[in-house]
């Protein structure tokens, strides 16, 4: 099963739509989980158009009045994928990533929040951030693909392109 992981889309509010390099890493998922930081339920509707898609509720949601879950569970070839927005401090922390984890007993973790890719592996639990593909931190826009066949795992960072240009992107700025 190919599922696509996106989270910290924050549209319209950074971006208009979704980059076409979304859509296209999108294409042949099954399934799209989206961790959090919508802003418009529009992007579901977006992302609905490639497959069925799963998103949890972000700090950013609630301000702008979308009514999601703040957590869910699903299960994958023989596996368990909690979704969480991740509003642990600070940010992207491993160790809270790894107790919500084993809270919800799970085999694989999917947050965002950071706005910064990662692929961890802890106490034989998989944590996941697909990073933003819109509005990333010292990272480059990102998205991830999962694929799990038979309880095997494998990750993908895609990359949808350089960082938009931003206070927190230092390299982005001449240097003298």
């Amino acid at each position: 099963m190919l599922i696509g992981l996106i989270s910290d889309t924050h549209i319209p509010d950074r971006a208009r739509v979704l980059p076409q390099k979304v859509i296209d890493a999108f294409s042949d998922v099954e399934l799209i989980l989206h961790a959090g930081d919508l802003t418009s339920p529009r992007v579901i509707e977006e992302l609905e158009s490639l497959a069925p898609v799963m998103a949890v509720q972000g700090n950013m949601d609630r301000a702008n009045g979308i009514n999601l879950p703040k957590a869910k569970i699903v299960e994958a070839e023989g596996l368990k994928i909690g979704v969480i927005h991740g509003e642990v401090y600070p940010r992207g922390d491993s160790d809270q990533l790894l107790y919500l984890a084993k809270e919800f007993d799970v085999d694989i973790l999917v947050s965002g929040h950071s706005h910064q890719p990662k692929i961890e592996q802890k106490e034989g639990i998989l944590l996941l951030n697909p990073g933003s593909p819109v509005v990333p931190r010292l990272a480059d826009r990102t998205v991830m693909l999962l694929e799990i066949n038979d309880k095997e795992v494998d990750v993908e960072i895609v990359k949808i392109g350089s960082p938009v240009c931003s206070a927190l992107d230092f390299n982005q700025y001449p240097r003298n």
